[in-house]
């Protein structure tokens, strides 16, 4: 395999999905990031045009098929058979167990687990024939633990760590590796959103929200930061991670250690 590496980052018009694309363009000058975009795309044509030459937007729908196929094709055509997968993109939908209708189940299911089997499935093609290639699934802690409201993406979740093992073990001899990253509650704009609005529902103060029930299931009582989360999926795409795979590594404050 040729040193210079072909990124494919999925939701990576999102916070994290941008972030990740920052390391992987900061430490590897030789690298080419392809930004997994659906419509919106705005901070990630901000993220192209800062990077040009380096960085590039590829029309992507995960949950299809063909879309994964057409991906993995363009970015062969253009810079090179694809290196590293970073399967980011996803979607929540909460609800009782009781109410949730099929649309909510099968919703947060195609995005959060048949989605990672269309990446991992086109992705595999040119890491084969390569000998060579990185998958990195990010999770959630709620790949490991489950909480109410979430029957769906705590079984998405589920499934995807173990369709992280069947791929690393299927590969292991093949120069590639597959690991789920599993963070805890990551700060965003979105979950900063969601705190003020249970803060104002509630008629809870901001910090009593954070501490008392977002952040109740993380010992350290502090969010993840992309930055984090960004710097070890960079780790597991390099050469350093190579006997790293089939794990799911917790990124949560200790929540799982209870």
């Amino acid at each position: 395999m040729s040193d210079q590496r072909r990124i494919l980052i999925t939701g990576a018009n999102g916070v994290l999905g941008c972030v990740v694309a920052r390391h992987f363009l900061e430490r590897d000058p030789d690298c080419r990031v392809f930004l997994g975009v659906r419509e919106k795309r705005d901070d990630a044509e901000a993220l192209a045009s800062c990077h040009a030459g380096r960085a590039f937007l590829c029309p992507l729908e995960v949950t299809r098929a063909d879309d994964w196929q057409e991906a993995v094709a363009r970015i062969e055509a253009e810079a090179g058979p694809l290196s590293v997968l970073v399967n980011n993109a996803g979607c929540h939908d909460d609800a009782l167990l009781a109410h949730m209708t099929g649309g909510q189940w099968a919703r947060v299911l195609d995005a959060n687990l048949n989605a990672v089997f269309l990446g991992c499935q086109a992705a595999l093609q040119p890491m084969l024939r390569e000998r060579w290639g990185r998958i990195i699934n990010i999770a959630s802690a709620h790949a490991l633990v489950a909480s109410p409201f979430k029957a769906a993406y705590v079984a998405a979740k589920h499934g995807m760590l173990g369709l992280t093992k069947v791929t690393a073990l299927e590969t292991a001899e093949e120069g590639i590796t597959c690991n789920a990253i599993c963070p805890g509650y990551v700060w965003t704009p979105l979950v900063a959103g969601q705190i003020e609005d249970q803060a104002r529902a509630h008629g809870i103060p901001r910090e009593d929200i954070i501490r008392d029930v977002i952040l109740a299931p993380q010992p350290t009582k502090r969010f993840i930061q992309v930055d984090e989360v960004a710097a070890l999926t960079v780790f597991l795409a390099s050469d350093a991670g190579r006997s790293i795979t089939g794990a799911a590594i917790p990124v949560e404050g200790g929540w799982t250690a209870r």
